[in-house]
């Protein structure tokens, strides 16, 4: 009867613990990355009177940090790839004409090619009219990851009891991202802002080490750590300054959207297409 009581109580806090999802028997295929609610905010923006057309040159890591040990010593904390997540996000807002400056040498080597193309006898079909001129860009979107702060906040809370003992743990990372759109006819900056996006990691577990009968001891463990994107938090906190910089600009007037008074005073940084 101890036997079966002790069993009952362990399967009980084993069941308690389970992992929230089961691991998958076969691969998953790949899906769209999820979106946080800051995707819809950009999604419910007002629409503009015209869109800006802007130009990414680069979104930097300037956090310095690096992922701790033990991981390799050259493997950044925060994602590299932020200036692709830039242009997603601005493209999502419908308020800017995206121009491609990150790989514009690739662009040139193919304009390049087609003009070599044009020059022979035989012009294909796709390449036989000329090329147009490239868009320039009436703002530039600067800006950077500037902070990393790992263990901002952790804590943790646990109990144990005959042998039996559950126990949680949690960490707070925070990441901050600075966003502004320069004028390229003037170099002044017309809007500035930081955001900064939290992200969680939970630990929890449960054991059990106790003495069954003589000579007989139980062991067994269970647990799991939830451990939220970073990549995904960087992601959503540039989503956040995306639209915090469209309603910045709309309140001090730089740019209006289509249901302005067309007696308003004009855009600072100029629109295509009204």
């Amino acid at each position: 009867m101890k036997n079966l009581l002790s069993l009952c109580v362990i399967l009980a806090l084993l069941q308690g613990c389970s992992l929230r999802e089961s691991m998958p028997a076969e691969p998953q295929e790949p899906t769209l990355t999820p979106r946080a609610s800051t995707y819809q905010d950009l999604l419910d923006l007002p629409k503009p009177r015209g869109r800006l057309v802007a130009a990414v040159y680069g979104f930097r890591d300037q956090t310095g940090q690096y992922k701790p040990n033990p991981a390799s010593s050259f493997s950044t904390a925060v994602t590299q790839g932020a200036a692709s997540m830039l242009v997603d996000a601005m493209q999502a807002s419908g308020w800017f004409v995206v121009l491609e400056r990150e790989g514009l040498q690739n662009v040139l080597n193919e304009r390049k090619i087609i003009r070599a193309s044009q020059a022979q006898p035989d012009v294909p079909a796709n390449i036989a009219t000329g090329l147009p001129s490239l868009l320039a860009a009436n703002l530039l979107m600067e800006g950077a990851i500037v902070a990393y702060e790992t263990n901002v906040r952790s804590g943790g809370l646990g109990a144990r009891y005959l042998g039996i003992g559950v126990s949680q743990e949690y960490r707070v990372d925070q990441v901050t991202v600075n966003l502004r759109a320069v004028d390229v006819r003037s170099g002044q900056v017309l809007s500035n802002v930081m955001t900064t996006k939290t992200i969680y990691s939970v630990g929890r577990s449960a054991n059990v080490y106790k003495f069954i009968e003589f000579k007989e001891l139980l062991e067994a463990e269970a647990g799991y750590t939830t451990n939220e994107p970073a990549q995904l938090c960087v992601l959503s906190a540039i989503e956040a300054a995306v639209a915090h910089l469209i309603n910045q600009g709309i309140e001090r007037r730089l740019w209006q959207t289509a249901v302005a008074d067309r007696g308003a005073v004009p855009a600072n940084a100029g629109v295509a297409g009204n």
